[in-house]
């Protein structure tokens, strides 16, 4: 059940985000696989750590930030 004054989201939207985040995934494997170097910085940096931290973090401040009801 949503919260009240919540907008209701359906299937269309979470597919469309679904669709979204899968194509966005399969350019960043094809990219590293067509660059020559930046499959070196994807697998030999921290990246995947620093965007999954980057992304709590957004998240977290998102909910900390939403108005109380």
């Amino acid at each position: 059940m949503a919260e009240p004054g919540a907008p209701d989201v359906g299937w269309a939207q979470v597919m469309v985000l679904a669709l979204l985040v899968v194509g966005t995934v399969a350019a960043a494997a094809i990219l590293t696989g067509m660059v020559p170097g930046l499959q070196q910085v994807v697998f030999q940096t921290p990246l995947a750590i620093a965007v999954l931290v980057g992304g709590t973090a957004w998240l977290l401040w998102r909910i900390t930030r939403r108005p109380s009801a």
